[in-house]
């Protein structure tokens, strides 16, 4: 897809199917800016690198930020790994900052990240955890777990809270223009992306017909299993998926 400046690639995850709960169907992103070839990677998962760094170069893009939505509990980063094979800066939300070690800079809300002609920005979207960003540009917006397709990530993890998420979705991302795009963590059903004014209507714990107490009622009251790699994946992504013991570079 080609818009203004720069090109979004959405890629799947690939690893092995598992329960829905541990799957995560997770979604990484390359967005391209198209004068300067250079290029982002939001939410890089470490089991398929190999493909992300394939695909960059068979692109002929360079690989300059691997930039987190937050510290995942369901699958381990590849940013690190990133950074070893491209030289790319691993980058978080500064709501992060006093739990993730190995990342080069920490946005603060609204600061932006420039790659060629193009600028990223972030916002302080906490909710699914205390330290979510999502991700600006122009015409569309990377939610992470913050914001799905009809849905929204669980909020008893890692000082997540429902009054936050309420709050980080209708006071900043549903400020944002209608036809934004939106793209999401993850999706269960398939689906790609949504936008803005879609899940203002639709989305099925957060269109707006939808008040706060409904929806802190609602999530509360959600008993979801724990994801099956959390015990591995929240200590690796603390330290932006550097292996324990290994030096950050």
């Amino acid at each position: 897809m080609h818009t203004h400046t720069y090109r979004v690639t959405v890629l799947l995850d690939v690893n092995d199917v598992q329960d829905v709960d541990d799957r995560a169907e997770s979604r990484s992103y390359i967005v391209a800016d198209l004068g300067s070839g250079q290029a982002v990677i939001i939410d890089a998962v470490i089991e398929n690198v190999e493909r992300d760094v394939r695909l960059v170069k068979e692109l002929g893009l360079t690989l300059v930020y691997a930039v987190e939505t937050h510290i995942h509990a369901d699958h381990i980063t590849g940013a690190s790994l990133l950074k070893d094979r491209t030289g790319a800066q691993i980058v978080y939300g500064a709501g992060a900052a006093s739990l993730v070690t190995g990342a080069d800079l920490f946005l603060q809300d609204r600061q932006t990240l420039r790659f060629g002609k193009s600028e990223l920005r972030a916002l302080a979207t906490p909710g699914h955890t205390d330290g979510c960003a999502s991700y600006l540009l122009p015409g569309a917006v990377f939610t992470g777990d913050t914001l799905f397709i009809r849905g929204n990530g669980r909020t008893d993890l890692q000082g997540g809270s429902a009054e936050k998420l309420f709050k980080s979705v209708r006071h900043t991302l549903f400020a944002l223009p209608d036809d934004t795009i939106v793209y999401p963590g993850h999706d269960y059903n398939g689906r790609v992306s949504s936008t803005i004014g879609e899940e203002k209507r639709f989305n099925e714990r957060l269109n707006l017909a939808i008040d706060k107490a409904t929806f802190v009622d609602l999530m509360n009251k959600r008993h979801s299993p724990l994801p099956a790699k959390i015990d591995v994946a929240i200590p690796a992504n603390m330290r932006a998926g550097r292996p324990a013991g290994e030096p950050q570079r």
